[in-house]
């Protein structure tokens, strides 16, 4: 095949189709192609930055807004004989022109179209359009004419196959977009094409690499079509028969070497070549094992079964086309440097951008993909039954190539919803995702990709027959923690696997001063409103409950709640780790933010890391001490023996050494030991006055008898210097020597600058112990600031006396 290519990014402009409170210029706004109405509205200062303050409240008009994109290009005669108009990705409900002539119609903004357009081309000058129909208009008419289902939120995501959270979410702004999200092409091409190629890399029954691959074709002539695929030094013949439109091959691949997840081993990947005639297309895969032991829900890749230590992925921007590979691979460095190996890519989100799966891959974080289902009961009826099925199908094959890719989830919380939430009476008959659930996708899934595992949905306990919430078998939720009880409440229950839970605190101070005009205050209207979370505001100063006061200034609430928040999280990894191995992994709500908002995230919607962050690194890391049920629990996730002298000492808060014992100790690669606490230092003679610390190797965990709020912390003490970073003057390096004990000293110096960052925080100091921080990415005009509240923080701070 020949073939041209000509990209329509250039000279578009946006009008709208009625009346709407901004100017628009007569001829149209300069529009950006991939982008969006919000976007474009946003560069031509015609609104308000909705991420600021309140201004979102102002801008629900425009995705009740029908809007069109328009452009000219040239084009002439060649020898081709078809011309295909390729979009990538319509957002969401649209009407293609071209020439004035319906070229096609869209209304799925997770797959991509091709129109075949060559007999609406003319010599010289074309003129495009897409309409896009407002997405309420189109939902909320598909709502009257199917009857209204039940759902977390009123808005009506579940009629249209877009972005749930366009829609607004607990954490997630109202910003209903329109828009052409990713690239569009004009291509031209003769003779047989390379339509689609699957790529599923595994290993075989004996444990050799292999390349199962799927060739689609299209326009093929008479007689049979020859095609070649190549891969680390393995080459095989594919043969499409003469009126069939595809063809397989299965080739052994002994060359390769295995592809793991980043705790386990390395990430080699391999360039695949598939050629047809004069045309070539390549891409890229990995080749590993995957399993799922379905009760335990523990998940084995290469037959070595993996303790998941996940977070939640949502859309890292509200305007997904803003993000580029070098953000989403900032963020899954955030994720990588925390321990994390898996991500789960949230169902009220996106089918994500080849560009997170391609890293992912690099990276080594496995990846768990909810299909986008989330929160409320979807109908099952046309037109939206044939565009799920058209959605799946497309990103299967899409997907299939990326090792990364460990599981397939069909939804989040509706299972749960369907059997707790009291949708059934409120369905009356009517349907709400079953069949895709437990027909449609696991179909799809067997027929495209049988490599990988299906799981029906999350929670789930296996099977529809039992509770989706059962702690035995399956994946939970956790979120009477947060919603209802106190963070200690994670102790109580062993689970299998917990697939949610959480804790709120606020971002980044910088991340909040940019995005809230005015005092910071509690109580402020406008920080109010970067708290989406129903009653959030009350449920993070409960929260607090006997583990930290209540806070008397903004700055002492925005420490509290930040260090509560990373508190809670770390408390129920540590107990989930504890029991290993019949807990086989846990998965934090969330990783990242799509805007400045108070919300579960470690890292917030400026790219800023939080103190979860910190905390998560430690309690994700390879080895783990965990004090439960009267022993200290040694968690090695690693691939050698954790061995040493354990230390146990007893000490008042001053330091002195009241009890001890030593025991020589060895805990096997991947695996726990529990290790009885002897009384003399299980028992306190002081609970508000002691604490224990467990020493092995370079690990510490100093355990309190007591919540902050009984400790009788002195005032904090302490010696501070700065002084340059390096030799070359980069960075600054805050040493700290305590007087005191210290608990939990962190360091903001985004408050000085909003570049600086930290390399480390929530750290405990014993007295006359030192710790090192090392501030770098801005210059600052007081580096003795560094030293000085609200900067330096401890929870001396604001308890104890």
């Amino acid at each position: 095949m020949t073939s041209r290519h000509l990209p329509l990014h250039d000279g578009w402009t946006l009008t709208a189709e009625g009346p709407v409170p901004v100017g628009l210029p007569g001829a149209g706004l300069p529009a950006t192609v991939p982008g969006c109405v919000h976007t474009d509205l946003l560069d031509a200062g015609l609104i308000d930055d909705p991420y600021l303050d309140d201004n979102e409240e102002r801008l629900g008009w425009i995705g009740r807004t029908d809007w069109t994109y328009r452009t000219t290009f040239e084009w002439s005669a060649d020898a081709h004989t078809s011309t295909d108009l390729c979009f990538d990705g319509l957002d969401t409900v649209a009407t293609v022109l071209l020439n004035g002539t319906e070229a096609g119609s869209t209304a799925n903004q997770h797959r991509g179209y091709r129109f075949p357009v060559r007999h609406l081309l003319r010599e010289g000058t074309n003129t495009l359009a897409v309409r896009f129909t407002a997405p309420y208009t189109y939902a909320e008419a598909l709502r009257d004419k199917l009857g209204d289902r039940p759902g977390a939120y009123t808005e009506p995501y579940a009629f249209i196959r877009k972005m749930a959270c366009n829609f607004g979410w607990d954490w997630g702004p109202t910003l209903v977009t329109s828009g052409i999200w990713r690239p569009v092409a004009l291509e031209s091409w003769t003779g047989p094409r390379i339509a689609g190629v699957k790529v599923l890399g595994d290993l075989d029954p004996d444990g050799v690499p292999r390349l199962s691959l799927t060739l689609s074709v299209e326009g093929g002539g008479d007689g049979p079509l020859e095609a070649s695929v190549e891969v680390a030094g393995a080459r095989a013949v594919l043969t499409v028969p003469e009126g069939e439109d595809h063809a397989e091959t299965t080739l052994a691949v002994p060359g390769a070497a295995r592809w793991w997840p980043h705790s386990h081993g390395e990430q080699p990947l391999y360039d695949v070549t598939v050629r047809l005639g004069e045309e070539a297309w390549t891409g890229r895969t990995g080749f590993r094992g995957v399993g799922l032991e379905r009760e335990a829900f523990r998940i084995a890749v290469n037959d070595e079964p993996v303790f998941v230590r996940g977070v939640n992925w949502i859309p890292d921007d509200c305007f997904p086309s803003r993000l580029t590979r070098q953000r989403i691979s900032d963020r899954l460095d955030q994720a990588v440097a925390a321990n994390v190996n898996l991500i789960r890519v949230w169902g009220g989100g996106l089918y994500e951008s080849d560009d997170f799966y391609e890293l992912c891959d690099e990276k080594g974080l496995l990846v768990w993909q909810d299909f986008p289902f989330a929160c409320a009961a979807y109908p099952e009826e046309q037109p939206l039954y044939d565009e799920v099925e058209a959605e799946v199908r497309e990103n299967l094959v899409r997907l299939s190539p990326h090792p990364s890719l460990v599981l397939w989830c069909g939804n989040n919380e509706n299972l749960e919803g369907h059997a707790d939430w009291g949708w059934q009476e409120k369905l009356d008959g009517r349907t709400w995702g079953a069949g895709y659930y437990h027909e449609l996708l696991p179909a799809l899934c067997a027929e495209i990709d049988p490599s990988r595992p299906y799981w029906p949905g999350s929670p789930y306990s296996g099977s529809p027959e039992l509770p989706p919430q059962d702690p035995e078998r399956g994946t939970v939720h956790l979120w009477d923690v947060w919603n209802r009880v106190d963070y200690s409440h994670y102790a109580d229950t062993a689970h299998r696997f917990v697939a949610e839970f959480g804790f709120q605190g606020p971002p980044v101070h910088a991340t909040l001063r940019r995005a809230v005009s005015g005092p910071l205050e509690t109580g402020s209207p406008l920080l109010a409103h970067h708290q989406k979370a129903e009653d959030g505001d009350a449920k993070l100063l409960r929260g607090l409950g006997d583990h930290l006061p209540q806070p008397g200034s903004f700055d002492d609430w925005h420490w509290l709640t930040q260090l509560n928040q990373a508190r809670a999280v770390a408390f129920g990894i540590r107990h989930f780790r504890s029991h290993t191995p019949y807990c086989t992994g846990s998965i934090v709500w969330q990783l990242n933010d799509c805007w400045p908002v108070v919300s579960w995230a470690a890292v917030d919607g400026d790219g800023r890391r939080k103190p979860l962050w910190y905390a998560l690194r430690s309690v994700y890391a390879d080895r783990l001490m965990a004090v439960r049920d009267g022993a200290l629990h040694l968690v090695n996730d690693s691939p050698g023996l954790w061995e040493g002298t354990l230390r146990l000492t007893r000490r008042t808060l001053e330091g002195e050494v009241l009890a001890e014992g030593s025991v020589v100790v060895g805990t096997g690669p991947r695996d726990v030991t529990r290790v009885p606490l002897p009384p003399s230092v299980a028992v306190p003679d002081d609970p508000a006055r002691e604490v224990l610390v467990a020493e092995l190797g370079g690990l510490r965990r100093i355990e309190f008898y007591a919540e902050d709020t009984e400790v009788a912390l002195e005032p904090a003490r302490y010696e501070v210097t700065v002084a340059q970073g390096d030799e070359s003057g980069i960075g600054y390096r805050v040493t700290v020597t305590a007087e005191t004990l210290l608990r939990d000293l962190a360091l903001f110096p985004d408050r000085l600058d909003p570049a600086a960052e930290v390399d480390d925080m929530l750290v405990t100091l014993l007295p006359g112990e030192s710790a090192v921080f090392h501030v770098t990415g801005a210059v600052l005009e007081d580096p003795g600031a560094l030293g000085q509240r609200p900067v330096l923080r401890c929870v001396n701070d604001v308890a104890g006396g």
